[in-house]
């Protein structure tokens, strides 16, 4: 892996309320085109490391820490997709760069065609993996059990506590999705996560802003209508197993033909033999993403 794959440069943009980091993987050619990558809900900017170094400086890449995370920890809330969404519309605004493309990954998807729809001349393509599809919750499940069984294992990790950087590498390295797919950029996009000093390392994710966001990836009308609502060019690709490596993933065929995505608008393709998190860090999975950001097909 290249160094500048894991050291990307950092850099601040004025958004309300103080400065959002971005990291920033320069082209090799002045004039390539530029994407915005948006990360999910407990991530940070260098999850698109393998994005990075499989792009090869062929379009520069700007990947924001989001409210709340990492080093935007610090920048105040109020939260929410549509915050972001905003942040993201700021972002490319700084850099005057729209129409750009953008690209999000999990909850980033749902900023990202969130963004395409607040400020359609600052957006002028997307591409969604795995999220931006919201399914109506199933009969007798409370809402509160709902954001329980996708946030809980999040929100668990956030409220831990790690005596020293190795233990937080211990941690996720057990993580089913990782598995035997642990690499040198993993391990510099967990270490982005952590703040404090040891023995009491943790999360440099906000509370607050998890619990807004994951409330509205699931319930907000508004979000879950953004991806039926696009009018730029549009592409999902979607990861065959789950967030903890399990076969069924978020999505199937069935599961999108019935949230009613109008695939002759929005096409999507699985990306074979990735789960939720290796879509973005596996050779397929990256590999995907950088063909479809270059124009070309994987």
């Amino acid at each position: 892996m290249s160094q500048s794959s894991l050291h990307p440069e950092e850099l601040a943009v004025p958004v309300p309320g103080g400065e959002l980091s971005v990291l920033r993987w320069p082209a090799a050619n002045p004039q390539a085109p530029t994407v915005v990558a948006v990360h999910g809900i407990t991530a940070n900017g260098l999850a698109w490391h393998e994005v990075a170094r499989r792009l090869a400086g062929r379009v520069t890449l700007l990947a924001p820490d989001l409210r709340g995370r990492a080093g935007s920890r610090t920048l105040a809330g109020p939260y929410g997709l549509a915050r972001h969404a905003d942040d993201v519309a700021a972002l490319i605004t700084a850099f005057g760069l729209g129409p750009a493309t953008v690209v999000g990954h999990s909850m980033g998807a749902w900023v990202t065609a969130l963004a395409a729809v607040r400020h359609p001349r600052l957006v002028g393509r997307v591409l969604l993996v795995d999220g931006a599809l919201t399914f109506p919750l199933p009969a007798g499940v409370r809402e509160e059990d709902a954001l329980a069984a996708v946030l809980g294992p999040a929100l668990d990790r956030l409220s831990m506590t790690f005596p020293d950087r190795d233990a937080y590498r211990a941690f996720w390295r057990k993580h089913p999705a990782i598995g035997s797919g642990w690499s040198e950029g993993i391990d510099a996009y967990t270490q982005r996560d952590l703040i404090g000093t040891e023995p009491e390392l943790r999360s440099s994710c906000v509370l607050e802003a998890v619990q807004t966001d994951g409330a509205q990836v699931l319930l907000d009308a508004d979000a879950a209508g953004a991806v039926h609502r696009l009018s730029c060019p549009a592409e999902l690709l979607w990861a065959e197993r789950g967030l903890f490596d399990e076969p069924q993933g978020l999505y199937d065929t069935e599961r999108i033909t019935r949230s009613g995505l109008d695939r002759g608008r929005v096409p999507a393709s699985p990306v074979p033999d990735t789960n939720h998190y290796s879509i973005l860090w596996s050779a397929d999975g990256a590999g995907a993403i950088a063909s479809r950001l270059t124009g070309e097909r994987a």
